[in-house]
């Protein structure tokens, strides 16, 4: 069995003692970090190596998007795919040794206005999940994991008002149509809701608001997905809610699942 967790960390170098926690404290087997807002270079790498983290493969940008995937098991590079040809660094790809993938993305938030006539953002955003669609139709998944922060909210209980948030960025009807395309595509299983099936379940809560604990105004945008021949080795998922009650925190938590694969 391993572990796996993904978190919008929100500046790796900012919060790296943040991530050093969470790897004394969970010690999930692989960490997938987004929005790293870092070079690759500058990524305490050796902090991470350090906790027993001994493998990194990592895209970075100095300020904007990053990803990386950490693992005290080896991985190695599996290339990384620039959806939508925006010249990011939103996704990145690594294997483990029993032959399976892992795909950590983190998919535009798509700016504040959900039409893409007048927000250039948001089309891209559409049209970075229509290219991770299309990819999956032509080459469909097997033996892979797919996690990051997706930046949707699709079901009605993944945020705290369905009514208020229709015309909101995030979940929006054309939004989460684009995001289920893409799943249906590849055959994904979302492994969250295969656990916890049923309840509101949040990963994010702004920092506008002050106590956000009380307020309880979340969304879940952050996921794991499983390709179908390997989703029923899936369990234990969880949303790890107090870290965001850390230190300045990221406004995401992790979320974690098990596998039961060798490794």
């Amino acid at each position: 069995m391993f572990t796996i967790a993904t978190w919008n960390i929100n500046s790796v170098r900012l919060r790296a003692g943040l991530v050093t926690r969470l790897l004394s404290e969970e010690a999930p087997d692989i960490l997938c970090l987004q929005e790293c807002k870092s070079p690759v270079e500058k990524i305490p790498a050796q902090l991470f190596h350090d906790a027993g983290y001994r493998w990194m493969v990592a895209r970075g940008q100095r300020g904007y998007n990053g990803v990386a995937i950490l693992s005290r098991l080896p991985i190695s590079d599996a290339g990384d795919r620039d959806y939508a040809r925006l010249g990011h660094a939103r996704h990145v790809a690594a294997r483990l040794e029993n032959g399976v993938t892992i795909h950590n993305l983190y998919v535009p938030a798509g700016g504040d206005i959900p039409d893409r006539e007048v927000n250039l953002k948001f089309g891209q955003k559409l049209d970075f999940l229509t290219e991770m669609r299309d990819a999956f139709h032509a080459d469909r998944p097997s033996r892979s994991i797919l996690v990051g922060d997706l930046n949707i909210a699709p079901r009605e209980d993944d945020v705290w008002s369905h009514k208020a948030l229709l015309k909101v960025v995030s979940h929006t009807p054309v939004e989460v149509e684009h995001l289920l395309a893409a799943q249906d595509a590849g055959h994904w299983v979302d492994i969250t809701r295969q656990d916890i099936p049923e309840g509101p379940l949040f990963s994010w809560w702004s920092y506008r608001n002050r106590d956000w604990d009380a307020s309880d105004r979340g969304r879940r945008l952050d996921h794991i997905w499983a390709s179908a021949d390997i989703a029923a080795a899936g369990h234990a998922s969880r949303v790890l809610r107090p870290v965001r009650g850390w230190e300045q925190p990221s406004d995401h938590v992790p979320v974690v699942a098990a596998f039961d694969l060798d490794v």
